[in-house]
């Protein structure tokens, strides 16, 4: 059985439905991240787990027992906002013994639990310090070692790495994935960072207009998307319009601008309009097995690799290049471009963006 279960959950506010019937199980010692762009809903999904905010319909079972109606405090959840919401006049052990205080938990365990918490998100040694005396990522670490210090069933992050810098986002994404790992707690991340959900979780629940556009690793989210949605949202991507001319056993030959692509199908039904994918790292320069020519109209340096656009007669083509020392050629000149036909995808243009809820 699932650890937490979200059965039928959806959330209207008047006419305006944030959540349109979601069911989900995440299980005992997941990461699960709820991916999507602003307004999707993965946080009003969150704020319910929570207790913030309450389901219009639906049912939220913890562990068997069903909390939907339980107030936050009891629900034995611990929340990491994207504000971090430390108090400003209480030392760094202060805040993070907060929570343990108001339970009444005894001086000496209380101790030794900040100090745990702390020493885990490296931070021993500086429990004296105030919060403007840390840096950003300190701060967040703080709001992780105040979570954790309450040794909660469930962690609930919500966009934790927003205000941090690129690089130290980086290095958070590793280390809070360690923690989580070492401590078993099943996990909840919300964000809208493709990177982030893709470093961190074991599961990404791709939300698109308040349902689940695909539920899967971050591996099958990226590689194989489920609608168009998740296809463009996770990720660059190239995406063609055609038009199925016929479907064989394995693959589907699609017309793009005068041009026949042979697509996987993977058994799925595709028929009339089509969308054809494929992301950018899977097309490389080539010279004699060239399927398309074309001209390099820009050429971006981004250290690993070098992003082009390629005008070409299915339309532009963006390529991604590893940066193998040799530069590629300058903008003008005409080029071959060439891919694997089992790294295109295909899938109908008005495929449904509806639930896929057990993955």
């Amino acid at each position: 059985m699932a650890f937490l279960t979200l059965q039928g959950i959806s959330k209207r506010y008047g006419d305006f439905t944030a959540i349109e019937h979601i069911d989900l199980d995440v299980e005992r010692g997941e990461l699960l991240a709820l991916l999507g762009p602003s307004g999707c809903g993965k946080t009003t999904t969150l704020q319910m787990v929570a207790g913030f905010v309450s389901p219009t319909t639906g049912r939220i079972l913890l562990d068997g027992r069903d909390i939907t109606n339980e107030r936050p405090e009891k629900r034995g959840i611990g929340v990491v906002f994207q504000s971090y919401a430390l108090f400003p006049h209480m030392t760094v052990a202060g805040n993070v013994g907060f929570g343990l205080e108001m339970r009444k938990v005894r001086r000496k365990e209380r101790e030794e639990r900040v100090a745990e918490a702390l020493s885990l998100v490296r931070l021993k040694g500086l429990g004296h310090r105030y919060p403007k005396e840390l840096s950003g990522g300190q701060r967040q670490r703080v709001a992780i070692a105040r979570a954790i210090a309450m040794e909660p069933e469930l962690l609930l992050l919500d966009e934790p790495m927003s205000n941090l810098d690129a690089k130290l986002r980086e290095e958070m994404h590793i280390e809070l994935r360690a923690i989580q790992k070492r401590l078993g707690i099943t996990t909840i991340l919300v964000t809208h960072d493709q990177v982030e959900a893709m470093t961190m979780s074991d599961r990404i629940a791709v939300m698109h207009r308040g349902v689940i556009a695909q539920l899967s690793t971050p591996y099958d989210a990226y590689e194989r998307p489920a609608t168009p949605f998740a296809s463009t949202f996770l990720g660059r991507t190239n995406a063609f319009s055609g038009e199925v001319l016929r479907r064989n056993p394995r693959c589907a030959e699609v017309d793009v601008a005068g041009t026949t692509l042979h697509v996987p199908h993977e058994g799925r039904h595709v028929d009339g309009a089509v969308h054809v994918y494929i992301r950018p790292e899977k097309v490389h320069l080539a010279n004699g097995d060239a399927r398309l020519r074309g001209r390099i109209a820009t050429r971006v340096f981004v250290g690993n690799q070098w992003l082009l656009e390629v005008d070409t007669e299915l339309g532009k083509l963006r390529v991604a290049q590893p940066n193998h020392g040799a530069p590629p050629p300058e903008e003008g000149h005409e080029v071959g471009l060439a891919w694997t036909d089992d790294d295109l995808r295909v899938l109908t243009q008005d495929s449904s963006e509806g639930a896929h809820g057990h993955a």
